[in-house]
């Protein structure tokens, strides 16, 4: 096949289309080797030399999710966080980092981190706040602008096409990860982002059995890119071979995964907004979110699996009434009490996973206390919805 479906849910099912070209497979080979034999000329059989920079197993992978983002090229990696110090390692010493305070709390920690040891400036703005980003913005000193398609935990939604239009406007690159809301919902390349990450342990993969992480990118001849591609290199966070037939296996059936989890979050979102036991729902496909209209303009085939509850302190039933229990302690009691969601980190995949946020996180988190985030998986929807009520009544 020269080009590739136009439909994502095809390309992906058919990973754009393969057959082995050796056996006539319809799955790609496991490729384990290390290095690779030269012929009788001393060329390259078929342009791979060492499995470090490239290996045919994970070439078969990024091939696919290159066409999933509307990217040129896709570069995968040993984890996600292998992938967002790729691109941190680009920013020259000396230039400036913009991020959202509502972040990933390992991108925050690694934001901070590398400014600290590579003596760059960090700036977080408030997201929320109409002139966030311009306030921080320093023309010709901030380098990179890194943000999220939807801030997690807490689900804000960005309108990215305003802000890459910021960040190129003040000289610097946007970089947003879209592992909460892979393609199928947006492509923030066709926005206007550089360069686009993914966790892809969570949705891409999601089967809960493999790290990887991957980025994409519109311009592989650029400067920044090659310089992504010499860090993956150099340093050697490389995508194993098991693990990138792993993650192609799981994402022929992202489709339809990614439609029961937005399908499911969306119905446990709208049953439990106005919950006598909670202060809020957090879901942008709720009409009542703030970011809503910014959604539903960026977003296509669904909201998302991701939601967080906000949990009313006090103990004794779902009404909130107690006066001995704080907020974190509530959310916490609730996060122990489910009997069929599991207590764990992480998310995207089939199974439905909840967190009480702020008790893993750093003391300095931005977080709320009584946040509970939920990965929203493929199960009936009437037995998680039934689970969670169960467990808010039993505070």
């Amino acid at each position: 096949m020269t080009q590739p479906p136009t439909d994502p849910r095809t390309l992906l099912a058919q990973a754009l289309h393969y057959t082995d070209p050796a056996t006539g497979a319809v799955t790609p080979p496991i490729h384990m080797a290390s290095t690779y034999a030269r012929d009788g000329n001393y060329d390259l059989i078929a342009g791979a030399s060492y499995s470090r920079p490239e290996n045919p197993t994970y070439l078969s992978v990024e091939r696919v999710i290159a066409a999933l983002d509307g990217a040129a090229e896709s570069l995968t990696f040993a984890s996600g966080m292998a992938g967002v110090a790729a691109v941190l390692e680009t920013v020259p010493r000396g230039k400036r980092i913009a991020a959202p305070t509502m972040l990933y709390h390992g991108s925050r920690v690694a934001l901070k981190r590398f400014a600290e040891t590579r003596g760059l400036g960090l700036d977080f703005y408030d997201a929320r706040a109409a002139d966030g980003l311009s306030a921080v913005l320093a023309k010709g000193e901030t380098d990179l602008v890194w943000i999220e398609t939807t801030l997690n935990p807490t689900w804000e939604v960005l309108d990215i096409a305003a802000t890459a239009r910021a960040a190129h406007a003040a000289g610097a690159a946007l970089a947003v990860d879209a592992t909460c809301t892979p393609a199928l919902t947006i492509r923030p390349l066709a926005l206007g982002a550089d360069i686009v990450f993914q966790s892809a342990t969570k949705y891409l993969g999601g089967h809960s059995d493999l790290v990887a992480g991957a980025l994409s990118t519109a311009d592989p001849d650029g400067p920044r890119w090659q310089a992504v591609r010499q860090v993956r290199t150099l340093n050697g966070g490389v995508l194993g071979p098991m693990e990138a037939w792993l993650l192609l296996r799981g994402m022929r059936t992202l489709a339809l995964r990614w439609e029961r989890a937005c399908d499911n979050a969306h119905a446990i979102a709208q049953h439990f907004d106005g919950h006598p036991a909670l202060e809020g729902v957090l879901y942008p496909g709720l009409e009542s979110h703030p970011d809503h209209a910014i959604a539903r303009r960026q977003f296509t085939g669904g909201f998302g699996g991701m939601l967080s509850l906000l949990v009313k302190g006090g103990g004794g039933g779902g009404d909130g009434g107690g006066k001995d229990e704080t907020g974190f302690a509530a959310a916490k009691r609730v996060a122990t009490a489910t009997r069929l969601i599991i207590p764990a980190t992480s998310l995207g995949g089939v199974e439905t996973l909840i967190e009480h946020r702020k008790a893993i996180e750093p003391p300095d988190s931005p977080v709320p206390d009584n946040l509970l985030r939920l990965s929203i998986g493929i199960e009936a929807v009437a037995d998680l919805i039934a689970d969670l009520e169960r467990s808010l009544d039993a505070r």
